[in-house]
């Protein structure tokens, strides 16, 4: 099969689920974040915003509000962000699932982890947590759609090998 260096990155990407305290030069997060931008969003409404976090009291503030203590929900990543949407259309998840993906790929060709994060998304209206994070900067009209950890990963934690299905792919002539 034919490959490239967008393709290798592709295949090399995987989810990091322990994190080293190293965090995210700011160089670097903006370009994850600019790379969100570049992300595909239906007839380019572009209604998603990205606020990411890389305060330690924060992020367990957020965890605890969110979760619970006993549990952190972001693999205590030393990045988060949080991306939202407006929940007017109904491909606002869709967008932010491809800008979520651009985050991924552009993180990976850093050298950077990363992880889906859910949770927020399913406390984002919890009143504790709406106010939380309206402080933070999601804006109060958006939904939470997904969430991205960043991080280096713990380099004493294997990473898992891709195994892909057989039988995904259905070509139709």
């Amino acid at each position: 099969m034919k490959t490239n260096e967008v393709l290798e990155n592709i295949k090399a990407r995987r989810s990091v689920r322990a994190y080293t305290e190293q965090q995210v030069p700011e160089e670097d997060l903006r370009t994850i974040l600019e790379a969100a931008t570049y992300a595909p969003s239906g007839m380019h409404l572009e209604t998603w915003h990205f606020t990411a976090i890389q305060s330690v009291s924060r992020l367990a503030e957020l965890n605890e509000r969110a979760r619970n203590k006993a549990y952190c929900c972001y693999y205590h990543a030393p990045t988060l962000v949080i991306v939202s949407n407006e929940p007017t259309q109904w491909w606002a998840g869709m967008d932010c699932a491809c800008a979520i993906e651009n985050m991924f790929l552009a993180a990976q060709s850093l050298g950077i982890g990363s992880c889906w994060i859910n949770q927020l998304g399913t406390t984002c209206d919890d009143p504790g947590v709406r106010e939380f994070i309206t402080a933070l900067g999601v804006p109060v009209s958006h939904k939470v759609y997904g969430c991205v950890a960043l991080g280096y990963g713990d380099p004493k934690i294997p990473m898992k090998e891709k195994k892909v299905k057989a039988d995904t792919v259905t070509i139709v002539k």
